[in-house]
């Protein structure tokens, strides 16, 4: 007894409490849980296990075993079960002080009961009865705080995460650096969590959060800004049942705080949906450019470093053409990024229109687009951000990069700006009009042109070169130096309102990329395809055919016999301009119905150095706007889109009544002989190369490395002020020189003969 005394408060050694011990003699010891069974075997473990009952320190445990098991084999046994994870050292306590179903949950949890020392304070925001919480956090064993007094944590409750009040709420907790607990108990889906902890490294803040969110909603935005400082209410569905619930959630997330229990959870918003009891847990990480908790600095502080692309990543062959990293590795390096709640992107999904062989996934909503431009164009084809290629992960992984990048060019408020005008900023700032070429007569005729509300379209007001407006630095490779051009022509959705009066943003040599490199390169071959597209489309000249079957890739052939199987026919154009990279147009129409009916013609493009890359970019393109045409009618209806410049285009486009939509018959279908593979290498090594031939024809490259610190996934925009986008863009250069000059044309089509069919994709 004397030993007792003197050791009464040395740990109690005991197997966890959630397990049951089962000794079979000859066999094992079995310890049984509602988790599983191990089975644990070993010289003398059959006669110690029965001691390990909790009720013996380590000297007690000794002297009970002695008479069996040596004091070595004790201490060796009882220190591989503990590394284990099978055995607990628990602070002694009186016989029953606690119910034992409640101890076995800390066992499992990892932590002590609370000590009764922790209190936790309630906040409402909004008009809420929060008594049954109060309640359900006593019966929790909570000691509950009493309003205004200091408390170990805070449950912050509410109607909706995204309620403006919440701000105060999370500045408040930062300047005393008290954790708190946010909690939407109402509504079919009731939602808890994340711990915010301000002032620690660990997670993220009620801002960070709130950014993640506010992108899901885009829709909400209007009624928002109508309702500044107010949450937007919307009834919420409930029962006594299902409010009951939450407050238990809550309540049981309070107490295990307050134990000491400490996990990814905290980390996490957890949704519970009431209708169909399915539970998900969304992590939240933090964002380092935060205004709130992170540095704000850090766009503009990249935006104003040059812009240096190295060759230092081994690059991979894959489909699409050399990489810094294979799509696999794209997914799992980006894959946490997606989340309905707390996610960049809510979901991947695949078209389920049409065979699989399509591989078209699809990745939300267009950030391009303003909340109006989605709602008028509903199921355009540029509603939402979209993935293609050769197989089911390469156009997951393509839908993921495309939104991301379209994320990434997204106004955040944390650019870097220059205010002035055009004139006042002297030779840094170049005349956006260079980028834009809107003809004059567009300008003047901008009223008609705009009359048919396609986003995509709109022709801006003239340039005033005394507007002041919000310049941004954009590095010039080939000066070596900034050079400004208007936010609003740089970033979505700029706030200048003079300056989006004036130049519109849009995708145009946008690009992500598994780096920088990969990235600039990409965007790059988007510039030289879309330039020759538009010199091809609106003069409307007559390209050279191109030979599917002489590039010898099976994966081709199977598209075209699942074409074949959807009474489609597939043919491919040479669009490749004076910039000598490899560009096709790959198109296919219906072949199954009478003379008159809409032939539902899609088509697509590639462009890269090596030109079966080229080509299978275009087809998987063409693969890639098909699902819309797939259900139509012989009528005209059933297309799965509303815009109606496509819809008149399948409706009335037909390839005989339209030369330039078939192969000339008097040029030989191009082969791979036809093009030489001299410049075909590295990421950096092709860029560099094209980058010398564009600014051999006396045009500047330039590059805004708009990658996000919170998504880490490399994104830029490449413009080249001259080269052509494939919108109507009619202004004089290229669009009309180089038809000339390469012998497709004998004299520049005139401004007024120019395809009044403007492309829409």
């Amino acid at each position: 007894m004397t030993g007792r005394r003197r050791n009464e408060r040395a740990p109690l050694i005991g197997f966890k409490r959630h397990l049951r011990l089962e000794v079979i003699s000859g066999d094992a010891v079995y310890l049984m849980s509602e988790h599983g069974v191990a089975a644990v075997r070993g010289p003398h473990l059959a006669a110690l296990a029965p001691l390990l009952d909790g009720t013996r320190d380590l000297a007690t445990l000794l002297e009970a075993a002695a008479p069996l098991v040596p004091p070595a084999q004790v201490a060796q046994i009882v220190g591989q079960l503990t590394r284990c994870g099978l055995l607990g050292h628990h602070p002694p306590q009186e016989s029953g002080a606690e119910d034992p179903a409640a101890r076995a949950y800390w066992d499992l949890a990892g932590t002590e009961a609370p000590d009764g020392t922790g209190t936790v304070r309630i906040v409402t925001v909004g008009d809420l009865d929060d008594s049954g919480l109060a309640a359900a956090c006593r019966r929790a064993g909570v000691t509950v705080a009493e309003s205004g007094a200091p408390a170990t944590l805070d449950l912050v409750v509410c109607t909706d995460y995204l309620d403006p009040r919440l701000a105060a709420v999370d500045a408040a907790h930062r300047d005393d650096g008290r954790p708190w607990l946010l909690a939407k108990l109402c509504g079919t889906t009731l939602w808890v969590g994340p711990v915010f902890r301000p002032g620690t490294e660990a997670g993220a803040c009620w801002n960070c959060l709130a950014h993640r969110l506010r992108a899901h909603r885009c829709a909400e935005a209007p009624v928002r800004g109508a309702h500044v400082g107010a949450a937007v209410d919307v009834p919420h569905a409930g029962l006594p049942a299902t409010r009951a619930l939450g407050a238990q959630i809550a309540a049981l997330e309070c107490v295990k705080w307050l134990a000491g229990h400490r996990g990814e959870e905290h980390d996490r918003v957890v949704t519970l949906d009431t209708l169909n009891l399915t539970s998900r847990s969304h992590p939240l990480t933090r964002r380092p450019q935060c205004p709130e908790c992170g540095d704000p600095s850090l766009m503009a502080r990249q935006a104003a470093r040059p812009v240096v692309l190295t060759g230092r990543h081994r690059t991979v062959r894959t489909s699409g053409g050399h990489r810094a990293l294979s799509a696999q590795a794209m997914l799992d390096r980006y894959g946490h990024l997606v989340d309905p709640v707390t996610g960049v992107v809510k979901e991947i999904r695949r078209d389920r229109r049409g065979p699989e062989l399509l591989n078209v996934y699809r990745a939300g909503h267009n950030l391009a687009l303003t909340p109006r431009h989605m709602t008028e164009l509903n199921a355009s084809l540029r509603q939402e951000s979209s993935g293609k290629g050769r197989t089911a992960l390469d156009a997951r992984v393509g839908a993921l990069c495309e939104a991301l990048e379209r994320i990434s060019g997204r106004w955040q408020g944390d650019e870097s700006v220059v205010r002035g005008s055009l004139r006042t900023l002297g030779p840094d700032a170049v005349h956006p009009a260079d980028c834009q070429l809107w003809h004059e007569r567009q300008i003047a005729e901008r009223a008609r042109w705009n009359a048919g509300g396609h986003p995509f379209h709109q022709v801006a007001e003239a340039f005033d070169p005394d507007a002041e407006l919000d310049w941004s630095p954009v590095w010039s490779l080939t000066r070596e130096r900034h050079v400004l051009l208007p936010a609003a022509l740089l970033y979505y959705h700029a706030p200048d309102a003079a300056g989006r009066r004036m130049v519109r943003a849009d995708s145009n040599g946008c690009a992500a990329g598994s780096s920088l490199e990969d990235a600039a390169l990409q965007g790059l071959l988007e510039l030289v395809e879309r330039d020759a597209v538009a010199l091809w489309w609106y003069n409307r000249t007559r390209q050279p055919g191109v030979d599917l079957t002489a590039f010898d890739d099976h994966w081709t052939a199977e598209v075209l016999r699942t074409h074949r199987e959807l009474h489609r026919e597939v043919w491919a154009l040479d669009l490749t301009s004076d910039l000598g990279v490899p560009v096709f147009a790959a198109l296919s129409r219906r072949t199954d119905r009478g003379v008159g009916a809409p032939e539902d013609i899609v088509f697509g493009f590639g462009a890269h150095p090596d030109p079966a890359i080229a080509l299978s970019r275009a087809v998987t393109e063409l693969n890639q706007m098909l699902p819309p045409v797939l259900d139509s009618h012989p009528d005209g209806t059933g297309y799965a889109c509303t815009d109606p410049v496509a819809l008149h285009w399948w409706r009335t486009a037909a390839r005989d009544a339209m030369p330039y939509l078939a192969p000339d018959p008097g040029v030989p279908a191009r082969t791979p002989l036809d093009y030489a593979l001299s410049g075909v290498g590295g990421v950096l090594e092709e860029f560099q190369n094209l980058r010398r031939t564009i600014e051999g024809k006396g045009l500047e490259v330039c590059i805004l490395d708009q990658t996000r610190p919170d998504l880490g996934l490399p994104v830029v925009r490449i413009l080249v002020p001259g080269l052509r986008h494939f919108w109507p863009r009619f202004a004089p250069g290229r669009l009309y020189d180089v038809p000339v000059s390469l012998g497709r044309l004998p004299e520049p089509t005139p401004y007024e003969e120019l395809n009044p069919i403007p492309l829409f994709v």
